[in-house]
């Protein structure tokens, strides 16, 4: 099979979702923003609302292993950590408007911690700049892939398309649920490389 055979249904893939994931992209950059806005006006919810994020995190097994000179491992928990939850997103997906909510939240602390433990800007800073803006979309790239691909395959119960009749299961269009895992074959290596970045490029 030719390279344009094999990237072909992905590109239709992406099509056939292309608002739903816009929407979701739409969605994060957004709550990021507003994040970014309330730690950097001084917002005093905002700042313990990081401090204690980070507070918590500082336990996790992905932090563990970055303390301890395991970068490659940390970046592999956290790829786990990011896929899995990328799948309840797609999953959530299927009632339409529940991973909304989910994603503007996750969005929200994307933001807040573009300041670090001194409550300084971490955009200050050129380097630190591009190494924050960079993780940042590698991240909510896949996160929008997979959660705007949830929600096309939720709307597939509404309604079909001439492109997604034909078999289905549990009112699931065949065609619908392949599109899924087309989709998923850019989300996967997506948030490999993401976490990768964040980990070995700190």
């Amino acid at each position: 099979m030719r390279r344009g055979d094999r990237v072909k249904p992905i590109v239709l893939a992406l099509r056939r979702a292309r608002i739903p994931i816009l929407a979701f992209a739409l969605t994060y950059l957004l709550s990021v923003l507003v994040g970014i806005g309330m730690v950097h006006s001084g917002s005093d919810f905002a700042l313990s609302s990081r401090d204690a994020l980070i507070a918590r995190a500082q336990s996790s097994r992905i932090l563990r292993a970055f303390h301890q000179g395991d970068r490659v491992g940390a970046a592999l928990l956290d790829f786990g950590a990011n896929l899995l939850t990328a799948c309840a997103n797609t999953i959530s997906g299927l009632s339409i408007v529940v991973p909304f909510p989910i994603a503007a939240f996750r969005g929200w602390v994307v933001g807040i911690v573009s300041v670090d433990s001194s409550h300084v800007s971490r955009l200050a800073d050129p380097s630190d700049a591009f190494y924050y803006v960079l993780a940042v979309v590698l991240q909510l790239i896949p996160y929008s892939l997979a959660g705007g691909a949830g929600v096309s395959l939720g709307l597939s119960f509404i309604r079909s398309t001439p492109s997604r009749e034909g078999k289905s299961r549990f009112r699931l269009p065949d065609e619908a649920v392949r599109d899924v895992l087309r989709i998923y074959l850019l989300v996967v290596p997506l948030f490999l490389v993401a976490s990768l970045w964040e980990f070995l490029a700190a």
